[in-house]
């Protein structure tokens, strides 16, 4: 018998030893010895000290505030919106809830529900932390540069707050651990200046592919693309790509090859937007291309309406480092709405779309759309 559970058997029998006669102390002593093997002086000893330890009835410190139930409804608006940050979690709080409710879908009590509503953004930093995530990280790069680079100029230096319908473009790979053989892609497009985001999925990432997502891409963002900025890859610095962009009055620049940093935006979201759904799973069944597009429909409402995200505005050098500073994290729906360089008509056209949109709804269509693709039970 370990000395906890001899403590745990003297604490059980403390209460009952303390009220006893001399009679019933001595039963309870032979009891105790007979269980702990314990020397009968040295039980009472120990009923000794813990009779004379001071008991704390009263937890010291602020009183609990955020109770389970807060905790719960935390979690759920987190799953909700892919388990992303505090910072871009915390300013949409409300807005969920609202949604929710509105669709009947909140069955949080009305105490929860207020005390989540003003906590703030360290509490919500502290409890999101205690969440588990499972999601693995890991893959493999497909971008190769290609020896027609001199007809594409190069972006030198960071954006300087350009107008909407700039954005950066990327490709990403649905390989698995092999680059070998045929397998899907998807092409990425992020504005620079709203985040407003637009994907497609192609097989394989031949020049006429690209093209057609560039083409779906300039279809479905809801105000007009003015220029792109891919890698230094051959399935975007070719001359059917360059030409489009001509045709179409669309600027085309690139990045330096090997040089990341230069498409930061788009390189941090790849895994956001892509990676947290798909994950790292091969796709080889050039079938599944239709299906990754109706889902990227339903992740692009998902992204652009429900989850926000934060602008680098600018960098303080203090000592030998560097301070970001970040603006209130927005999504980009509200962007555009702020935005005095779109139409009226665009932002009514989006707020009549949004009046129809849910996130839970959202979530739960790309989760299953998700498990189809990649369990490939579509067939």
């Amino acid at each position: 018998m370990t000395m906890a559970t001899k403590q745990e058997i003297l604490k059980e029998k403390l209460e009952e030893y303390l009220q006893a006669d001399k009679a019933g102390k001595g039963l309870i002593l032979n009891q105790v010895e007979a269980v702990s093997r314990m020397n009968r002086k040295a039980i009472i000893r120990r009923f000794r000290r813990l009779q004379l330890r001071p008991r704390v009835t009263d937890h010291r410190g602020r009183p609990e505030v955020y109770d389970m139930r807060v905790t719960l409804a935390l979690k759920e608006v987190w799953q909700i919106a892919n388990e992303i940050c505090a910072e871009r979690l915390h300013p949409m709080i409300a807005e969920y809830i609202s949604v929710l409710k509105r669709d009947q879908m909140w069955g949080h009590d009305q105490m929860a529900t207020q005390k989540l509503c003003v906590m703030s953004l360290g509490t919500m930093k502290d409890r999101i932390a205690e969440f588990a995530k499972s999601k693995a990280r890991g893959g493999r790069s497909a971008t190769k540069p290609t020896d027609l680079r001199e007809i594409i100029p190069i972006r030198r230096g960071p954006w300087k707050n350009p107008d909407p319908g700039y954005g950066e473009v990327d490709t990403v790979a649905h390989c698995g651990a092999s680059l070998a053989g045929d397998y899907a892609y998807s092409v990425q497009y992020t504005d620079v200046s709203l985040i407003w985001t637009c994907l497609s999925a192609q097989w394989n990432k031949g020049e006429k592919a690209t093209r057609e997502s560039i083409e779906r891409i300039k279809r479905r963002l809801p105000f007009p693309l003015l220029g792109i900025d891919p890698d230094s890859g051959g399935e975007f610095i070719n001359w059917l790509l360059k030409d489009w962009c001509d045709q179409q009055h669309i600027a085309m620049t690139r990045t330096r090859p090997y040089c990341k940093n230069d498409h930061a935006r788009i390189e941090q979201k790849n895994y956001t937007n892509i990676r947290d759904f798909l994950g790292y799973t091969r796709i080889e069944d050039h079938r599944e291309i239709k299906f990754m597009n109706e889902l990227y429909d339903y992740v692009e409402d998902y992204i652009n309406f429900f989850l926000s995200s934060q602008k680098c505005i600018k960098k303080e050098r203090r000592g030998s480092k560097y301070k970001r500073i970040y603006d209130k994290a927005q999504t980009a729906y509200q962007r555009v709405l702020a935005c005095l360089k779109i139409a009226p008509e665009v932002k009514d056209k989006l707020r009549s779309k949004y009046a129809t949109l849910n996130p839970k709804v959202l979530k739960d269509k790309i989760d299953i759309l998700t498990k189809k693709i990649l369990t490939n039970t579509h067939y």
